[in-house]
């Protein structure tokens, strides 16, 4: 009964953060300059805009997008997503439901089932979907025109999308991790929106713990926020900055508890690798896909996990990121391989040399 107004407090705010416009979105120059070609054509001929598919990591703006698309077009904006298309009934309902010119949102949408899926190809190529009526004997296929629409699918895994679905988009981005400094202009903005007073290094500071990542930079900023009203003057200065996100355990490269508790297990339990994910995860106390989804894309962004075809690996720069030694290399080089008798080729090995690696 306490969480659920924190949740809708949290929504709340991150809507009110979000940029309504493309002049106020930072970042991503590129897509933001092919975009506002596309919307800007489409407005001087008075249609719809292409569908427009988006893709990149959770948290770049991909939502955001959408949301500015239906502005600059001054269309309504429908939100659906795509693990609650599992039936082809189910989208023809929200098809059939659309106004002309409205903008479908459709994000998660490599995760729509298939059957639904083919319905969509005809949808957006020719604005117009086919039923079926009844069963057996008695079924009858109808075909139902639809107004013009724009589509926006949203994706996290772009490798995904089967190609005839993919080619039917007019606009195709991908969105890109964010740069330090673009990360700080987005903090000093939400900042004035949030009425809270902060310096430039305590920006910076924020950016740099926030993964590329302009709503994980939102998260943080209100954490330290909370942490500048209880134990300061409420400005966020360097050292409060650091502090805070000390409490909240977000180190200085942005690593947090299960990221630490991955490079741990690796470091301390495994010598460094390389270790299968599945044992990966059981060490962590996690599932394997939380650790592969998860943890594991920063970290190898990071250059401090490689994935090997024998297993995860740590590089060098994750045993100084946890200012550890790491081991010497072995002396002792496996044999090869058992000849066809069972045994292991003997000559490959000096003269007492045992049939293992030293203790």
């Amino acid at each position: 009964m306490v969480a659920a107004p924190a949740d809708g407090e949290d929504r709340a705010t991150e809507a009110a953060l979000r940029p309504k416009d493309l002049d106020g979105f930072i970042g991503q120059e590129r897509v933001r300059e092919q975009l506002d070609l596309v919307l800007r054509a489409a407005r001087q001929r008075s249609a719809t805009a292409d569908h427009v598919l988006l893709s990149g990591a959770p948290g770049l703006g991909k939502t955001t997008l959408a949301m500015i698309i239906a502005a600059e077009m001054e269309a309504p904006l429908r939100i659906t997503s795509g693990p609650a298309i599992q039936h082809p009934g189910e989208l023809a309902a929200v098809l059939a439901s659309l106004t002309g010119g409205e903008v479908l949102f459709l994000d998660e949408i490599h995760r729509m089932s298939r059957p639904a899926e083919e319905m969509l190809y005809l949808a957006m190529e020719d604005f117009r979907v086919d039923i079926v009526v009844g069963t057996g004997l008695e079924a009858t296929a109808m075909s139902l025109e639809l107004p013009p629409f724009t589509l926006v699918g949203a994706t996290t895994r772009a490798g995904l999308l089967v190609p005839p679905l993919r080619d039917r988009f007019g606009f195709t981005a991908h969105m890109e991790f964010y740069e330090p400094a673009e990360l700080e202009r987005v903090i000093h903005r939400s900042a004035r929106l949030l009425g809270v007073e902060i310096e430039p290094a305590g920006a910076t500071e924020i950016a740099g713990r926030s993964r590329g990542t302009p709503r994980i930079s939102n998260r943080l900023l209100r954490r330290v926020r909370d942490y500048a009203q209880v134990t300061a003057d409420g400005v966020v200065t360097r050292e409060i900055a650091a502090a805070a996100l000390g409490v909240y355990e977000v180190d200085c490269r942005g690593l947090d508890r299960l990221d630490r508790a991955v490079l741990n297990a690796l470091l301390k339990l495994f010598g460094g690798g390389p270790v299968g994910l599945a044992t990966l995860a059981v060490a962590v106390g996690e599932e394997r896909d939380t650790v592969e989804e998860v943890a594991e894309p920063f970290l190898v962004r990071e250059g401090l996990l490689a994935r090997t075809p024998r297993g995860r690996v740590a590089t060098p720069a994750a045993w100084a990121h946890l200012g550890l030694a790491p081991p010497p290399e072995p002396s002792w080089v496996a044999p090869p391989g058992p000849h066809r008798n069972g045994d292991s080729d003997r000559r490959a090995r000096p003269e007492g040399t045992p049939n293992g690696p030293p203790p």
